[in-house]
């Protein structure tokens, strides 16, 4: 399974409430999403896991509870791709198929 997960925490007093920075929050979850050693990848919105339906919503729930040890309130937006016979490498093969429709011109 592939997953892209946002965690967005409330009422921190770790982050930035002059101009509603949550990096510091955020940066606790995606150690812990790190850590797990499943495969992952940051952008400026999600991050996005890979692997197995248990392992994957393990990590998920370690990283929103970590968040949670400093915020009174969080937020998370999870979207899920399941797929029967690609549940692994998909979070790069996805990607490839793209960049080759693009280099072909199609």
């Amino acid at each position: 399974m592939l997953v892209a997960i946002s965690i967005s925490p409330s009422g921190s007093p770790r982050d930035d409430s002059e101009t509603g920075g949550v990096s510091a929050s955020v940066s606790d979850a995606v150690r812990v999403i790190r850590e797990s050693g499943l495969p992952c990848e940051t952008n400026a919105m999600f991050t996005n896991i890979e692997g197995e339906w248990d392992e994957v919503m393990d990590v998920v729930k370690r990283a929103v509870f970590t968040v949670a040890e400093t915020s009174p309130r969080v937020g998370l937006v999870l979207k899920a791709d399941l797929r029967a016979g690609h549940d692994t490498g998909q979070m790069t093969a996805k990607v490839e198929r793209i960049e080759e429709r693009l280099a072909d011109g199609q």
